[in-house]
């Protein structure tokens, strides 16, 4: 059998990767059995196999300053071990590593700890420990020289870790009160609404052309007539738009008022939303 085969070999029996079973082959002098022995000891066959069942659950942790802010999520398979110790002491960790990274998950993934370890080996030997698959999941990073970063996160669980999680780029001509104070506003309303973009004609065309099909289909067996459905169509689509674009939404505080309407109202100079970034487990 030659290298390469027997490689795959203790792939498909252990459930390891490429890197890992090369590795034991080597230190067995090609003994697949102890090779799979090897990577037994290890906890790399064991946490190999759990990758392959599903990790809903989870958290999000955000991590850095007004001027630099990265949020990674990171997936678990339950609740309770979303609220584990060893697991939360991992990914606050994990979360300043990335925000060092700028959310490359190459360099994230070989970059070391404070155990002297690469964060891909410690999240293996995490998955062993605790017992359940964990994988890194959506990752952000906003770098603005000119702008404020500010952040929010709901359903918190220690510190910056928590089910939701937002971050915003405020661009504007100086620091103020009114400034820091609208931010955090800004990023709990981007919470509770979810915006797809920050302008209208910013929304996917593919998602506005799903959308037109779904009123379509809901419209086809209302007895109304073409011209009138094709009306109807057309606000319907209209207020999707509105309500799925962040400067055309009712502002969460003061729903009568759009939000481009209450930052026409600040007193802040040249204000501007650079841009925005929401992660919520389970969506």
């Amino acid at each position: 059998m030659s290298d390469i085969d027997k490689v795959k070999k203790l792939r498909q029996t252990t459930g390891a990767g490429f890197k890992d079973c090369n590795l034991a082959l080597k230190e067995s002098n090609g003994n697949l059995e102890k090779a799979s022995e090897i990577l037994r000891i290890k906890g790399i066959a064991k946490a190999s196999k759990k990758m392959t069942r599903d990790a809903k659950e989870g958290v999000v942790v955000i991590s850095g300053d007004q001027k630099k802010t990265s949020i990674i999520e990171i997936n678990c398979e339950t609740d309770f071990v979303a609220k584990n110790n060893d697991f939360i002491n991992f990914v606050i960790e994990l979360s300043e590593i990335n925000n060092i990274c700028s959310s490359d998950l190459d360099k994230l993934n070989k970059s070391n700890m404070k155990n002297g370890q690469n964060v891909e080996d410690n999240l293996v030997s995490l998955i062993a420990k605790i017992g359940e698959k964990i994988t890194i999941g959506r990752s952000e990073t906003i770098e603005n020289s000119n702008s404020q970063i500010y952040s929010y996160q709901h359903s918190v669980i220690k510190d910056n870790v928590s089910k939701l999680g937002v971050i915003i780029s405020l661009e504007c001509s100086e620091k103020t009160e009114e400034l820091d104070h609208f931010g955090k506003q800004l990023s709990m309303h981007i919470a509770a609404t979810n915006p797809l973009t920050l302008e209208a004609e910013d929304i996917d065309k593919q998602i506005l052309q799903k959308e037109e099909e779904l009123i379509s289909e809901e419209l086809k067996n209302s007895g109304k007539s073409e011209e009138i459905a094709k009306k109807i169509s057309a606000g319907k689509l209209q207020k999707f738009k509105e309500e799925n674009s962040l400067m055309n939404q009712s502002w969460v505080m003061e729903p009568k008022k759009k939000v481009k309407q209450i930052i026409s109202e600040l007193n802040i100079p040249n204000i501007k939303i650079k841009e925005f970034i929401r992660i919520k487990i389970g969506e």
